[in-house]
């Protein structure tokens, strides 16, 4: 009988993230991440694999190291560590061996940060505030009142923000000298150098009205300092960009839809000073920005490309049209990188039954080598549950459904299930691990998951129709997925249970509001109250009049009638509620209503609120907060169903 995939699977697993290739393409260095059981702390630091020998070794000994990139020479990685005040700062280390020596000192953290073509400076964003204070201030005795001047003054990653922005910065490798590029009210990101070094393109949301949207823009300035001029004419969003290699254009990852505000639903851009937008891509792939990178090489524009739940390594030339698949069907995340003449890739793979394998792909061979594999002993002794992929038509619409079966699964005997719910609402599940599944599904249950119309990946206009229908086919959508499944003689139709984090929480608590057969049900981070949650989230008033097209004052009824607190009164399932005490995103007084409401009717509910936990803690917490949370869903699971 293998063994399950337990809830501290978390303290087990080692992550890598952020694979930098060498320009001529020997050696791959990658940011490797596990738990430190003695301090039971996470634990980063640099790796190097040199390639001819696939072996990899420590480059650096952390415990903080992250997001290394290697200079254009080739003698130098960068990285981020923290200093003596836990402040990320650039951190350079000799290729060759040797000490690394730190780069910036200033009091904010430096995030994401370029080299310069000629290896002799780099670029990077780091926040500015007006009223910062000192390190050594002295709260306890001297407090100081936070003054609010504008909607977004918070952020769910970031906490306060007040009147701090981002902006952008060149600081010189050698000497540490650092200046300032930009200013105003906005957040720079992405800097990316031009290939003669002169001008340096980023991503700016300095844009009109910007306390009530989304919106962003593609920005050129001289290297030297200067004033930026916008190049994305025709965008409402961009995420990713890169010169093209004559440096007279960009490629972007963004989209030209006034409404579409997620980065999980894309098309690749060609764009020009003084010219409007030109879309590349035939609207079968999405590209996704969470893996960090647009590539415009010689052969043509590279990015990871998604389309039905799968990701595949893309390719587009500049007249656009013809998506080519270089590599894939897979999930790649945590950034990918590309040789200087795309000869090579390297990206970080997660399949159904694996999890963060480094895998390099070498054009002039043809061949897909995977190059680590940290995780095989944990996977061979707690085998992931085998997935299924089956479509249902329902309202004209093509459903795509995902199931796990159980490690020794038999289709004659009768297994409880578990329908989960991804977030977003256009997020997706994808053929990759998920951890919070695979928990479940190992410990005997069937798991059910459902890409409902709103999901990405299923092209823009399948994305759309969940905007300003939260509730309604999507919630119908599923219920068909669930019906389906349920129809299999291998399924409990008697011992069902519900999951789903954020807008999984939303129609969590939005199911068992309508449908009772539902013995269990776990909501997580919920959004249940559409009026409350337009004044109380870090992105209430711009998600919310992107996807209801109005505001609570004009909305009010159609904003009650799609919340799932209007229907709390009908609930009679037993809920395990779950979330973050910092989420800003969706704050935990959505929780806290729904508690106080379903406990002042009798109803059996339990509220878990983990410390010092924004809205993604499930991904980024501390393990044992992340561990602790998958114990106490399956102790809920096994009591009720």
């Amino acid at each position: 009988m293998p063994e399950p995939i337990h809830p501290d699977f978390f303290l087990k697993l080692t992550s890598v993230l952020t694979p930098s290739l060498s320009p001529n393409g020997d050696m791959l260095a990658f940011a490797r991440s596990h738990v430190d059981h003695d301090e039971m702390k996470t634990h980063n630091s640099i790796a190097m694999l040199k390639l001819l020998d696939q072996e990899s070794r420590s480059f650096t000994a952390g415990p903080s190291d992250t997001n290394p990139k290697f200079s254009p020479d080739g003698k130098s990685v960068s990285f981020l560590r923290p200093d003596g005040d836990d402040v990320a700062q650039i951190w350079i280390i000799p290729v060759a061996g040797g000490e690394a020596r730190q780069v910036t000192t200033g009091p904010a953290a430096a995030t994401e940060h370029a080299w310069s073509p000629d290896s002799r400076s780099l670029a990077f964003v780091a926040n500015v505030d007006p009223d910062r204070l000192p390190p050594d201030h002295d709260h306890e005795n001297h407090p100081r009142v936070r003054i609010a001047r504008r909607i977004r003054y918070r952020h769910d990653q970031r906490g306060w923000v007040g009147d701090s922005f981002n902006q952008l910065f060149v600081v010189e490798a050698a000497s540490g000298e650092t200046r300032q590029l930009t200013e105003g009210e906005g957040d720079c990101s992405v800097p990316v150098w031009s290939p003669a070094g002169d001008r340096i393109a980023y991503i700016s949301d300095e844009v009109e009205e910007r306390d009530f949207n989304n919106d962003s823009e593609a920005r050129v300035i001289p290297a030297v300092g200067g004033t930026p001029t916008a190049w994305s004419a025709g965008l409402h969003r961009v995420w990713a960009l890169d010169w093209s290699p004559d440096g007279t254009r960009l490629a972007a990852c963004g989209t030209h839809d006034p409404i579409m505000w997620d980065p999980r639903e894309t098309s690749i851009y060609l764009l020009e000073a003084g010219r409007d937008c030109r879309n590349l891509t035939d609207g079968a792939y999405t590209s996704d920005p969470s893996s960090a990178e647009v590539r415009w090489l010689a052969e043509g524009i590279w990015f990871i490309g998604d389309r039905h739940g799968q990701s595949f390594l893309c390719r587009v030339d500049e007249e656009g049209g013809i998506v080519t698949e270089v590599g894939g069907p897979v999930k790649y995340s945590g950034g990918w990188a590309i040789d200087a003449d795309a000869t090579r890739a390297a990206l970080i793979e997660v399949t159904a039954a694996a999890i963060d394998n480094l895998v390099l792909f070498d054009r002039s061979t043809g061949t897909r080598n995977q190059v680590t594999d940290f995780n095989r002993s944990y996977l061979e002794a707690h085998p992931p549950a085998a997935m299924e992929k089956f479509t249902i038509e329902r309202g004209g619409q093509q459903i795509e459904c995902r199931v796990l079966h159980p490690p020794d699964f038999d289709p004659g005997q009768r297994y409880p299930m578990v329908v989960d719910i991804h977030g977003g609402p256009h997020s997706r599940f994808s053929d990759w691990f998920d951890p919070y599944q695979q928990i479940i599904a190992t410990a005997g249950y069937v798991v059910l998951g459902v890409n409902p119309r709103g999901s990405s990946s299923y092209g823009l206009d399948f994305a759309k129709m969940v905007l300003g229908d939260w509730g309604g086919e999507d919630f119908l959508d599923i219920m068909a997925g669930v019906d389906a499944l349920c129809e299999r003689d291998y399924v409990d139709a008697d011992r069902l249970a519900v999951h789903g984090a954020s807008y999984g929480g939303y129609m969590g608590s939005w199911i068992i509001g309508h449908d009772h057969r539902f013995k269990a049900a776990v909501v997580g981070a919920p959004c249940t109250n559409l009026h409350s949650m337009y004044g109380t989230s870090d992105i209430g008033v711009s998600f919310f009049e992107m996807n209801w097209r109005g505001t609570p004052l004009e909305l009010r009824d159609a904003l009650l009638a799609h919340s799932p607190i209007s229907y709390v009164e009908n609930v009679t399932t037993p809920v395990l509620l779950y979330h973050g005490e910092n989420d800003l995103r969706c704050p935990i007084e959505q929780s806290e209503q729904y508690f106080v409401a379903l406990l002042r009717l009798g109803r059996e509910v339990e509220f878990l609120r983990y410390p010092d936990s924004p809205h993604g803690f499930r991904r980024s917490a501390h393990p044992a907060l992340r561990t602790d949370c998958s114990r106490r869903i399956l102790d809920w699971l096994e009591k009720h169903v």
